[in-house]
């Protein structure tokens, strides 16, 4: 067996499909089932019970998985600790992070990490907090910005940002020159709101006053959707202040604090305290601690 059979075989692991692993494998659905019976020969053993259209692994399989993982494992270490002997570190680093937050929070940090490091492949994945958690843990990225995780003894969480939800109206709105805006104010009006994730669980705290009340106008996963149906007038929108700054400076959004308390969004560089970091792992961690862009303290949020 090959590093590169295990690789495919944890994808499946993952995936619970053969199909998908062929699509994020780049490679054909025969071509993944014929690693699979390659590994499951020299094993001699079943590693995936067939169940219909749905796979399972065995007790063999999950067994094995562990051990895959452990491999890689190892195999990645022992890659970083060639690459810092040479010292010219190379590899590759994988960020899983929002597209927003790399957007408006990351791009000095970034060029600051490439500008130390041309030769490490700084690899960024799109995701939210909840699945970020989880890639960590999994050990399927490097490193994820998300809100802090909590007391998960597996990860070692940095904060290091911290900014405002706001209320963001089209300009000339009748809520465009309040302070701040309350769960009352909002009556009567459309609203567009995170689908999923912790900003949502926040947004449906500060609205409990008015629960039944309120009217959900769309669920909507991206900071840009919220702020491009927020324009078009189709709903007012909730997003951190840093994500809404170019449209607030160009006068085409109006951002409106939450009272009668601001309601505060905190992100942490997250990692596995167990990972082993190499010199350019260190460097993308002071990069994003040193030279991400500030927060609603420092930018002037209205009513800070």
């Amino acid at each position: 067996m090959d590093l590169d059979q295990l690789r495919t075989f944890l994808e499946v692991v993952r995936l619970k499909s053969f199909s998908r692993a062929a699509q994020t494998c780049y490679r054909t659905q025969p071509a993944i089932s014929a690693q699979i019976r390659q590994l499951e020969n020299e094993l001699n053993t079943t590693l995936f019970d067939r169940l219909g259209t749905r796979i399972e692994l065995t007790p063999a399989g999950r067994i094995f998985a562990e051990y895959a993982r452990r491999i890689l494992d190892l195999q990645r270490e022992a890659q970083d600790r060639i690459n810092e002997l040479q010292r010219d570190p190379r590899g590759e680093i994988l960020l899983a992070v929002s597209e927003a937050d790399c957007i408006y929070l990351l791009p000095d940090a970034i060029r600051e990490f490439k500008s130390r490091f041309p030769n490490v492949e700084l690899q960024i994945e799109r995701s939210y907090t909840e699945k970020t958690i989880q890639a960590v843990l999994e050990n399927r990225a490097d490193f994820g910005i998300a809100q802090p995780a909590g007391a998960d003894r597996k990860l070692q969480s940095v904060t290091f940002h911290t900014d405002q939800i706001c209320l963001i109206v089209p300009a000339g709105h009748r809520l465009s020159g309040r302070a701040q805006v309350v769960p009352q104010d909002l009556l009567g009006e459309p609203l567009l709101l995170p689908r999923f994730g912790r900003t949502r669980a926040m947004l449906e705290t500060w609205l409990a006053p008015v629960a039944d009340e309120i009217q959900v106008s769309m669920e909507l996963e991206s900071t840009q959707l919220v702020k491009c149906f927020t324009l078009l007038g189709l709903g007012l929108g909730f997003v951190p202040w840093l994500h809404c700054q170019p449209e607030v400076a160009s006068g085409s959004l109006v951002a409106i604090p939450l009272g009668p308390e601001p309601v505060y969004r905190h992100l942490a560089l997250i990692y596995r305290r167990d990972k082993a970091l190499s010199k350019a792992a260190l460097g993308l961690i002071k990069a994003v601690l040193e030279k991400s862009r500030p927060g609603c303290a420092q930018s002037g949020v209205p009513g800070t």
